[in-house]
């Protein structure tokens, strides 16, 4: 069985260089026929909170809370499923649809599949650039002195499809565009970064 979901495209590379969890969430946003732009989304709903050296120390925001940087910004990071689901939400209030964002991380792909993908909903989805491996680090302060550890090489696609053999991703990076990855490998990388996605429930 091979099932692809159809999605319009956005290719995130020169824009939006560490955009890619906004870039995803755009083109489900667009798939649900919601008129909005990438500029729009980071602007007006997207929580971000600038990166800081203070005494030689590199500062920063809890990425499970606030992007980490700015999505225009090369060296900046990125950001975790509850920031997507609470800005998805946002935009669902402001534009009154009936729709709620869901973090659905730790959700065996099975699932995901069945309840999402076959159904036509794409699912926003945590792996690695290129599926590349994945490198511990690096380290910034918290506001409250802790130390946060980021997971290198994080990437951010929209989960589109599936065969026997691989998953179909919404690939932001380089113009991808709806691109094969091999499941296996994709579950490998899923699960290094914290098995993160954020799906769409649909209320009719």
């Amino acid at each position: 069985m091979k099932k692809i979901i159809q999605v319009p495209y956005i290719d995130q590379t020169k824009e939006y260089p560490t955009g890619c969890e906004s870039v995803s969430t755009v083109m489900l946003l667009k798939y649900l026929g919601i008129d909005i732009t990438v500029d729009e989304f980071i602007e007006k709903y997207l929580d971000k909170e600038p990166m800081r050296q203070i005494d030689g120390r590199l500062y920063g925001p809890n990425p499970w809370i606030n992007f980490a940087g700015s999505p225009y910004d090369t060296e900046s990071f990125g950001c975790y499923a509850p920031v997507i689901e609470r800005a998805l939400n946002k935009v669902f209030l402001a534009h009154k649809m009936d729709k709620k964002a869901k973090d659905i991380t730790k959700m065996e792909m099975s699932e995901i599949l069945e309840r999402y993908i076959d159904k036509d909903m794409p699912v926003v989805f945590w792996a690695s650039i290129d599926l590349k491996e994945t490198i511990v680090g690096p380290n910034w302060y918290l506001s409250d002195g802790s130390v946060f550890t980021w997971i290198s090489n994080e990437h951010c696609m929209l989960l589109v499809g599936y065969d026997q053999e691989s998953y179909y991703f919404n690939d932001p990076w380089h113009n991808h565009g709806c691109i094969a990855y091999p499941r296996k490998l994709v579950e490998q990388r899923h699960k290094e970064q914290r098995e993160m996605a954020v799906a769409v429930d649909v209320f009719r």
